[in-house]
């Protein structure tokens, strides 16, 4: 018969060793500092302002040309519904490093326009990260998650995020490990399941 193990979660930080956390099958240790979010921008076809928003949103380049055009997009382009709400949350994410609090307001015009656009609130999540607001951060990235968004390993690599700023060290762990299931070659997701380490220890019990 194997012998039962304990799983207990620690993550190092400057100056000494969190508190362990008890759980089954072993130690896991996150060492280190946590992650920065991940965002996904929403395609939109064609070949005008808004196109080239999301052409900045999703592939970078100078924020602020990509900002400006999808402003102009919102302005001055006769765009549909789903295209609108888009571009508004393609502005946000050009917006979110520098100003998350606008990326915020720009997801929720989004939002207000489009309620089933899935990777407006893993993208809202990512903002809220970086604002540490981790508990609103996993509430909309399981929204997000619950609409089936287009990109999950991004909304599972986020909720990683999150579970780690709430102290959830088993949570980040898995949810990490999924992101790199379901995305093979994500990058980010596998440099942070770099800093945890699982360490098989027996049980014991109290007579």
């Amino acid at each position: 018969m194997d012998m039962p193990y304990l799983l207990t979660f620690r993550r190092k930080v400057a100056g000494g060793v969190w508190p362990l956390v008890a759980s089954a099958f072993g130690v896991l240790v996150a060492v280190g500092v946590g992650s920065a979010p991940a965002q996904a921008a929403i395609t939109v076809m064609g070949r005008g302002l808004a196109q080239s928003c999301y052409q900045a949103a999703e592939f970078g380049g100078d924020a602020r040309d990509g900002i400006s055009a999808c402003t102009l997009a919102l302005s001055q382009e006769p765009l549909s519904v789903h295209d609108r709400a888009s571009t508004y949350v393609n502005r946000g994410i050009l917006r979110a490093k520098s100003d998350p609090e606008a990326a915020l307001a720009d997801y929720a015009e989004g939002i207000a326009l489009d309620p089933s656009l899935a990777e407006a609130y893993v993208d809202r999540g990512a903002a809220l990260l970086s604002l540490k607001r981790y508990q609103e951060a996993l509430v909309a990235i399981d929204k997000g998650l619950a609409l089936h968004v287009n990109r999950p390993q991004i909304a599972y690599y986020d909720r990683a995020v999150a579970h780690e700023g709430l102290g959830d060290i088993r949570g980040a762990y898995f949810d990490y490990r999924h992101a790199v299931e379901l995305s093979p070659d994500f990058a980010l997701a596998k440099q942070q399941l770099t800093r945890f380490k699982v360490i098989r220890e027996p049980a014991t019990h109290n007579s």
